[in-house]
């Protein structure tokens, strides 16, 4: 069993938040596709990261998660690519790890 993390941002370079519907509709598309999301969107993640040009960035994020039997590497890609257009986002993190259920 696979657990693949999303790490979705919660704000714009401009630090505007984006819409609900991005978040609504992300989570209805996998639990289509995978049978159920959890979202952990109460408690925001800090994200701290050194720029370009040395300088500190910090970023809110929510963590959805999702279990698979097997990660779809190609059509993991493929929703990073699509989601780093959507938030508008250099790059966004999709991880998975493997998990044993007790």
């Amino acid at each position: 069993m696979e657990l693949v993390q999303l790490l979705l941002p919660l704000r714009d370079h401009q630090g505007q938040a984006y819409p609900r519907a991005l978040y609504d509709d992300l989570a209805r598309r996998l639990t289509d596709d995978f049978g159920g999301v959890t979202a952990y969107t109460r408690a925001p993640a800090t994200g701290l990261w050194e720029d370009e040009a040395g300088e500190t960035v910090r970023d809110q994020v929510v963590v959805y998660e999702v279990m698979v039997e097997q990660v779809d590497d190609g059509w993991w890609k493929r929703l990073r690519v699509e989601l780093e257009d959507r938030f508008a986002q250099d790059e966004l993190v999709i991880r998975a790890q493997t998990i044993r259920r007790l």
